[in-house]
């Protein structure tokens, strides 16, 4: 059995994640923000691999606090990076789940490659692009390491504050038969859970290394999004259209479908399953 450490196991995608039964999994419970914490876990623990997910996501949890954030996602990836740099120099590979957040936004249909300008559009996205040059400048370069940019996701049990669960509670709980929403005027590329998990996996199972992007390489309408689920409730939608430009932030998969990676799930599926 492949033993994983797991940091960031109580979040949506740690939950989904701890149900691969490829991994025997030893999670992080300790402070990622404090190096004694992380150091003793790293250490004790006889580890094949690391899958690095603690953070705070939530944009709107990181722009109230950005100093916190910072010191969870970034903070936290610099005490992970030198306690595997001290303890486990014979780790057999590493994954760092970033995010779509560390490149600039498309005002195009453009899909993005991982070579596509770095310039973060949201404070989440700064913490993650600053992990990432960590990892690649400060791991130990013994050790192979993989970072995904995982595009939009969402599931069950995910925090009211994403965007689908959000504009969710919103049309189900409205007591008009018309819901009113606005800036929507914009594309995204949503992936399952169980694909985020399926393409960790086989990033694993290939040891493949460097920078891959971790989506749909399909463009969805947020709009799109809200009128099927207005639909699922009998509801119509007023969507009050924004002066801001359309803005588009859909992934090149094209190095994952090299692994032969296919996508299981589209966004209304697994909007369904939500429901």
């Amino acid at each position: 059995m492949v033993v994983c450490g797991i940091t960031g196991h109580t979040g949506t995608l740690g939950k989904e994640l701890l149900k691969n039964k490829l991994f025997l999994f030893k999670k992080f419970k300790g402070d990622i923000t404090k190096y004694s914490d992380v150091v003793e876990w790293v250490d004790k623990n006889n580890l094949d691999l690391i899958i690095h997910l603690a953070a705070i996501v939530p944009t709107q949890k990181v722009n109230q606090d950005y100093l916190a954030a910072k010191k969870v996602n970034y903070q936290g990836t610099i005490n992970l990076i030198n306690a595997i740099n001290k303890k486990k120099k014979n780790l057999n590979w590493l994954f760092f789940s970033s995010t779509s957040h560390v490149y600039k936004i498309q005002n195009n249909k453009k899909k993005i490659a991982e070579n596509y300008l770095k310039k973060p559009y949201s404070k989440y996205g700064n913490t993650k692009w600053l992990a990432e040059k960590y990892i690649i400048s400060k791991l130990d370069k013994r050790i192979p390491f993989c970072i995904g940019r995982i595009f939009s996701f969402t599931g069950k049990n995910q925090s009211k504050e994403f965007f689908i669960p959000a504009i969710l509670k919103k049309i189900k709980t409205s007591k008009k038969k018309t819901v009113t929403l606005q800036n929507l005027n914009h594309y995204r590329d949503f992936i399952s859970l169980e694909d985020i998990v399926r393409a960790i996996t086989l990033l694993y199972k290939t040891k493949s290394k460097g920078i891959y992007n971790i989506g749909s390489g399909k463009k969805v309408s947020l709009i799109g999004i809200a009128n099927y689920i207005c639909a699922k409730y009998n509801k119509t939608l007023h969507h009050i259209e924004s002066k801001s430009k359309t803005t588009y932030l859909i992934a090149n998969i094209d190095k994952l479908i090299k692994l032969k990676f296919h996508i299981s799930n589209n966004i209304f599926k697994i909007i369904d399953k939500i429901i």
